[in-house]
Order: C-alpha cells, then structure tokens, then sequence
C-alpha cells in the first residue's frame, strides 16, 4: 500500500505538489545551519595596508596670543602744558628718541633761581672760612675768646651744608627741566596719542601719553592643560615616549588666524611653574622673529611644539578604520585567509592617517579597500592597496 508521501509524489494535484516541495525545503534548510552560509559567499579579493611600527614624534596644537616683547606706557614726570608731539602715530622710534616737548620756561626759570642760590651759597661759604681761619688765629693769641672762635666754626660747617643743599636743589631743577622733554626709554613702534598740543599733563598721572612696544622679536604665549603635562612626563618616566631632541623639544611652528602657516620658527624660552586654578593650565611662551612686523599683540595663534618621539608608532590609513553602532573605532584584518574584526583605540590622528595605541600590531593585514563586500568569518583573497602607498606617502 503507498505511503502517504508517495501518494502526494505522484499526484496531479498542484495543491498537493506545492506541500511536498515546502516540506522538502524546510527539511533541506535545516540541514547544516551556519555551515552552508559561509561556504556559500564567493571569495572576494580585497586591498590591504601591512601595519608597521616607527618612530613618530609627538606634537601638540595649542592656541595662543602674541605679546610685546617689551612695552613700555609714556608717561609725564613734570607737569604742564604739552607744546609739540615729536612723532607720527605709528613710527618705530629709537631709545632715547624724543616724543613729547612740554612748556619748558617755568622749569628755566626755576633752574636761574637755582643756580642763583648756589651762587650765594658759595659767597656765604667762602666769606664763613675766612672768618674761621681768622677767629682760630686770635684764639691762640688770646685776642678773642672761645666761645666766639667755636662760634665761627659753627657758622663755616652751616655755610657748606646751605651749599650742598643749593646744589641738590640746582640739580633737581635740571633733572625737572630735561624733564620737560619727553624721550622714548626704549626702542619700538608707537602706538596713537592719547593728547595733542596743548593739553594740559600732569605728573605720574595715570592716563599713558602714548605706548612704545618693541615687536622685533615678539613673545607668544599659549596655555596646557596641566593633564597633559602630567600624561607627558608619565610616558617618559616609563619609556612610552622617547624625550625630543634638544632643538626640536625648544622649536614651535605657528599657524596664523586665517589657517596660513608663519614663516618663522618660535623657541620655547619659558615652562610654567604654576598652574592656573580658574583654567587648569600652564601657560608658555615662546620667542618669535617678527622682522616684517606680521605679528602684532593681542592677535591669536596657534602653536605646534614637539613633545616626544614614540620609537614605536603605528599609524595606518583612515580608510581602514570605521565606526560601530556604539561608536567605537574598529577595523577588518585579515589572518590566515580570513576576515577577522578588531576594536582599535585611536590615540590622534596624523594628517590622513589614525594613530593606533591599541588593536593592531606590526605585520596585520589591514584591509583598506572592499570593506562592504566582506563579512567578518569570510574567505578572502589579499592584494597590495595602491591607495595605501599614496596615503602613506603624505
């Protein structure tokens, strides 16, 4: 008697037929579940970048602002009224080079008063000795007493002490007098002028005539993260990093506030000994020639400076490193014929290139191009990536 799949084998019914063909699928699909899919995918070929290790110095970007190298704010030592501005808005001036002439007559005439006191000081000083010496001649002699000899020398030691104080004051009227010419203490360029002529200054005030900075070298200052700092010296300490060498350690390159690079190199002169409570940072500084006058104080840089070299670097192509759905770097290698994932922790990036801490050693096969067309388990045929010796190139 046939069985009941022979029955529905050979019937005409189309119903019947389409059950026997579903049952044989389902029994077909679950045969070898797992082991049939990947035997399945075609074999691709796929570009791969070999990692290698090297030395790769360490750099940092940090922003900073540029400062006079030296500044110095004009301000009157005399009062009175300002008769001429000796200079443009904007000249560079020398030291010494005058600035200010302030209404020189009352401090001339001071000076002739001065002078005349000391004249009399002196008539009085010279009348004082020859009484003196006269008066110690008589006392021997007994032609006049003690007391008026010892009074003699009295008034000689007042007469040179009203000299001295003539002079100091002669010279005191001198110094009010050079005064009134205001010079520059330093060379430097001007900045604009906060009086005209006849305005009316005082001593010491505190509003500045003009400001003189020198811009020739010019200092540029930029801040650290005082985390940074700490994280450099632990690397060093335990050997992660390789000290820089001693001019490239001091040498800093700047990029201007439109993205241009300056053309002149900085040297690091100053590393902060304390850190800033509010920010959390060390501030720097560094030296920079500015002999076309580019840089001027106040404007915003950025610095580059090396801080080590790490002998061995491994940085690969970014092609070769994406994205999972939590975010985190990973990337396919091939090992042994197979497509095998890695997560990565990427410590910078390097112009087109990712710096991997973790996740690759030197010899992987990192696959660069045909990363959609693989699976992680597949097989896989390797071939050298054009676009890898192009980006490593950089």
């Amino acid at each position: 008697m046939p069985t009941l799949f022979q029955s529905l084998l050979f019937t005409r019914s189309p119903l019947a037929r389409a059950l026997l063909l579903s049952v044989g699928l389902a029994a077909i699909g679950g045969c070898g579940e797992g082991e049939t899919v990947n035997a399945a995918l075609p074999v691709q070929t796929v570009a791969v970048h070999t990692v290698s290790a090297a030395p790769q110095a360490l750099s940092s970007t940090l922003p900073g602002r540029a400062t006079a190298h030296l500044s110095a704010e004009i301000r009157p030592q005399v009062g009175g009224i300002i008769q001429q501005r000796l200079f443009n808005e904007g000249d560079t001036v020398k030291a010494g080079q005058a600035l200010y002439q302030i209404d020189p007559q009352p401090y001339q005439a001071a000076l002739a008063q001065a002078q005349a006191t000391v004249s009399s000081a002196r008539a009085t000083l010279k009348a004082a000795e020859l009484k003196a010496r006269r008066d110690a001649q008589l006392v021997k002699l007994d032609a006049i007493s003690a007391e008026s000899n010892e009074s003699a020398q009295s008034s000689l030691l007042q007469a040179r002490a009203s000299l001295q104080s003539a002079e100091a004051a002669q010279r005191t009227a001198r110094i009010n007098l050079d005064y009134t010419r205001i010079n520059a203490p330093i060379a430097g360029r001007t900045a604009t002028s906060s009086v005209t002529p006849g305005a009316l200054v005082t001593a010491e005030q505190s509003t500045a005539l003009t400001t003189v900075q020198q811009l020739d070298p010019i200092y540029v200052d930029f801040t650290q993260p005082s985390s940074t700092l700490l994280r450099l010296k632990r690397e060093l300490a335990e050997g992660k990093l390789a000290p820089a060498g001693q001019q490239d350690a001091t040498r800093i390159s700047l990029e201007l506030e439109d993205g241009s690079t300056y053309a002149h190199a900085g040297t690091l002169t100053f590393n902060g000994v304390s850190v800033d409570e509010s920010t959390g940072s060390v501030t720097l500084r560094a030296v920079v020639p500015n002999p076309d006058g580019l840089l001027m104080p106040g404007m915003y840089l950025k610095a580059t400076l090396q801080e080590g070299v790490q002998p061995d670097a491994i940085l690969v192509p970014q092609q070769g490193v994406s994205r999972d759905e939590r975010g985190a770097a990973t990337a396919l290698v091939v090992v042994d014929g197979k497509v095998e994932q890695r997560e990565l922790t990427l410590a910078r990036a390097v112009g087109n290139r990712w710096w991997v801490s973790q996740g690759l050693n030197a010899g992987d096969q990192l696959i660069v191009q045909g990363l959609q067309k693989v699976r992680v388990g597949q097989q896989v045929q390797v071939q050298a990536s054009t676009l890898t010796a192009h980006n490593d190139s950089h």
